[in-house]
């Protein structure tokens, strides 16, 4: 059986996959930029009903996106959130 958290679990994966793909960037190094700024959690778990909707590509460009602005919101305050 498998469950919610197991299919958000899944579409994170992917949506980190394919977005480190498209950056030119490993899965790793994504994962961790991600995990700084906590958008593992904001974004891809709890948007998840949102964005599981979008096309890969969409997916893509909302990961890329956040990241920018989350970033750059963090560098702002001086690397700490």
């Amino acid at each position: 059986m498998t469950t919610q958290s197991t299919i958000q679990a899944q579409f994170t994966a992917l949506a980190i996959g394919a977005t480190a793909k498209d950056m030119g960037i490993t899965t790793t190094e994504l994962y961790n930029r991600l995990k700084r700024v906590g958008l593992i959690k904001r974004l891809l778990i709890d948007c998840y009903d949102v964005l599981h909707a979008e096309s890969i590509s969409g997916v893509v460009w909302n990961v890329k996106e956040a990241l920018k602005n989350w970033e750059a919101k963090l560098l702002a305050k001086g690397g700490a959130e």
